[in-house]
């Protein structure tokens, strides 16, 4: 090959190589592009998160609902997860044990209904 065919064969696989990383940044970065494990997370995140609203509907709708939302703000924040998960409104049906932060969010979802009066 001779010297020009030679650049031109350099610089397009560099501008390929350059084209490929520019995509890869701008569709990772603002492209809304996921890996599988990013993918997975937020889909935990989600169900948590709708595992918590159930919590939250299952604690206001408790027969008992006044006296535990009594037992709830008389105890110190830091352990208020304890008695959602010592009650097992975290729970759901099938379930041994709750998935991890379910509890303390319930508990800020129980804390802002209060706030808000509802």
């Amino acid at each position: 090959m001779s010297a020009v065919t030679d650049a031109k064969v350099t610089y397009g696989i560099w501008g390929m190589v350059l084209g490929a990383g520019i995509a890869m940044t701008i569709g990772f970065g603002w492209g809304g592009w996921t890996t599988s494990g990013s993918t997975e997370k937020l889909a935990q995140q989600a169900v948590a998160a709708n595992q918590a609203s159930i919590c939250v509907a299952q604690f206001m709708k408790s027969p008992n609902h006044a006296t535990k939302v009594k037992e709830l703000m008389g105890t110190e924040s830091y352990n208020r997860s304890d008695i959602i998960e010592r009650d097992g409104w975290d729970r759901m049906p099938g379930q041994d044990k709750a998935n991890w932060g379910v509890s303390s969010a319930c508990v800020a979802g129980i804390e802002a209904l209060i706030k808000t009066g509802a």
